[in-house]
C-alpha cells in the first residue's frame, strides 16, 4: 500500500499496518519514523529509500515472512523515479499543501510529482476529496475511491468527537455505517483513519476488523504525542512543520484547551523558506502564546530563520533560539488547563547544524525533563 501527500503519510501508514496485522497479514512498514522488516524495527535514512535499496528491502521483507507493506511515498521519490516498477495494491493521496518548494518549482509541479503514484498500473486510487488537489484526481484518473469528512464520499466520517485521549466517529461506507474509535485525537487524525480504512477495505479487510484494529492501534511517535508527568496541563509533541499541518495541530489542540494555548516551533534550514512567515502567521492567529525557536538550522544562521518566522508571527511572539530553553520556559510558565504544543521535530532524535553536525535532541525527552524539574520530581 503506497501513501503519498504532504501530511498524514506516517500516521496512515502506521494505521494501515495495524489493520492488516489484525486481519492476519504479516505487514512491513517503510516511512519517516522507522522501517519494520519481519517485525523488527530498523533505522531509516529517508522517507522512501533509493530504488535499489527499496527493492532489497522488499526482498528482505518477503524472506522474513511479510506478505504486505505499508509505505510512505515521498514526492522526491516519485520525481526521482525510485518507485518505478512497484505494483501497489492500493494507493492513497492524503492532501497537498505547501512544502518542498525548494525542490519542486511550484505547487503545480509538486502536485504532478505526487500524481505519478497513480500513473503506473496498480490497485485503486484512494483520494481525500476534502483536499482541493484531491478533488482534481477523480477527473484526471477516472474511477477512484474517495474519502472525506466535510464532503459526500465513499468513506465518510460523521458525528465526530474527540478529546485528549482520542477520537470517535461514525464511518459511513459502501458496506454500511459503523461507530469507530482511535487513540489519535483531532480531525486530521480522523481523516487519516478514513484513508487507512478505505485502503484496507480495498484489500478485502472487513469493516468490523478495521474498526477493532483502529481502536487498538498505538499512537504514532511524535504525532500529537502527549507527554504526561502528572502536570495539570497538557504537553503535546508533533512533527507539524508546514503551515497546514501546524494549523491542523493547533486547531485540534484548541478543542481540548480550557486555558491558554502555547506553541513552541521553528523551521528547518536549507528547506522551503517561503513557508516560514506563513507558519508564523498561523501560529499567531491560532495560539495565545507563540515562542519561535530553532528547528534543524543546518547550514543557515538560526537567528535568520527565526527572523523570517517572526515576520509572520508579529511583535507579540517571543523568540528563543535555544530550543531546549524555549521548551523549558513554555512548560515552566504554563498553568492549569493550558496546552503546550511543541511542533516541528516530532519523532526526531537529533538536531542538525552547520557542517553536518548532529547533536542528540528529542522533544519528548526534553519536555519530560522540564516537567519533572518543574514538578520537583527526580529526572
Amino acid at each position: 500500500v503506497g501513501i503519498t501527500g504532504t501530511n498524514g503519510k506516517t500516521t496512515t501508514a502506521f494505521l494501515v499496518r495495524s489493520i492488516l496485522e489484525a486481519a492476519g497479514w504479516k505487514c512491513g512498514l517503510l516511512g519517516t519514523v522507522t522501517s519494520i522488516v519481519g517485525g523488527r524495527e530498523e533505522a531509516v535514512q529517508r522517507t522512501t529509500p533509493e530504488a535499489i535499496d527499496l527493492q532489497s528491502t522488499f526482498r528482505r521483507m518477503l524472506d522474513a515472512g511479510d506478505s504486505a507493506c505499508a509505505m510512505e511515498v515521498s514526492s522526491h521519490a516519485l520525481e526521482l523515479r525510485r518507485t518505478d516498477g512497484v505494483h501497489f495494491a492500493a494507493r492513497v493521496f492524503t492532501n497537498l499543501t505547501q512544502d518542498h518548494l525548494d525542490f519542486h518549482s511550484d505547487m503545480e509541479h509538486y502536485f504532478l510529482a505526487k500524481r505519478r503514484l497513480f500513473e503506473e498500473p496498480g490497485g485503486p486510487p484512494i483520494v481525500n476529496i476534502d483536499d482541493p488537489y484531491g478533488r482534481r484526481l477523480p477527473a484526471e484518473l477516472g474511477e477512484v475511491t474517495t474519502y472525506a469528512i466535510e464532503r459526500d464520499a465513499d468513506f465518510r466520517a460523521r458525528d465526530v468527537e474527540f478529546d485528549p485521549h482520542g477520537s470517535r466517529f461514525t464511518c459511513v461506507s459502501p458496506d454500511g455505517d459503523l461507530r469507530m474509535t482511535t487513540r489519535l485525537p483531532g480531525l486530521f487524525h480522523v481523516s487519516n483513519a478514513r484513508a487507512a480504512a478505505a485502503a484496507t477495505r480495498a484489500l478485502g479487510v472487513p469493516l468490523e476488523t478495521i474498526g477493532a484494529a483502529l481502536a487498538d492501534a498505538a499512537r504514532v511517535p511524535g504525532r500529537f504525542e502527549p507527554v504526561d508527568e502528572g502536570q495539570p496541563f497538557a504537553v503535546l509533541v508533533d512533527y507539524a512543520h508546514t503551515p497546514d499541518s501546524l494549523e491542523n495541530v493547533l486547531r485540534a489542540a484548541r478543542e481540548i484547551t480550557t486555558g491558554r494555548l502555547h506553541v513552541v516551533f521553528g523551521a528547518g534550514g536549507d528547506r522551503d523558506r517561503t513557508k516560514r512567515p506563513l507558519m508564523g502567521r498561523v501560529a499567531a492567529a491560532l495560539a495565545d502564546r507563540v515562542i519561535v525557536t530553532s528547528d534543524n538550522p543546518r547550514s543557515e544562521n538560526p537567528e535568520a530563520i527565526v527572523d523570517q518566522i517572526m515576520d509572520g508571527a508579529g511583535p507579540d511572539a517571543e523568540r528563543d533560539v535555544d530550543r531546549r530553553h524555549a521548551i523549558r520556559h513554555a512548560i515552566e510558565t504554563a498553568a492549569e488547563g493550558d496546552v503546550v504544543v511543541i511542533a516541528g521535530k516530532g519523532h526526531e532524535q537529533g538536531q542538525e547544524f552547520e557542517g553536518g553536525r548532529k547533536e542528540p535532541f528529542d522533544d519528548v525527552t526534553v519536555a519530560r525533563e522540564a516537567l519533572r524539574a518543574a514538578l520537583g520530581a527526580p529526572s
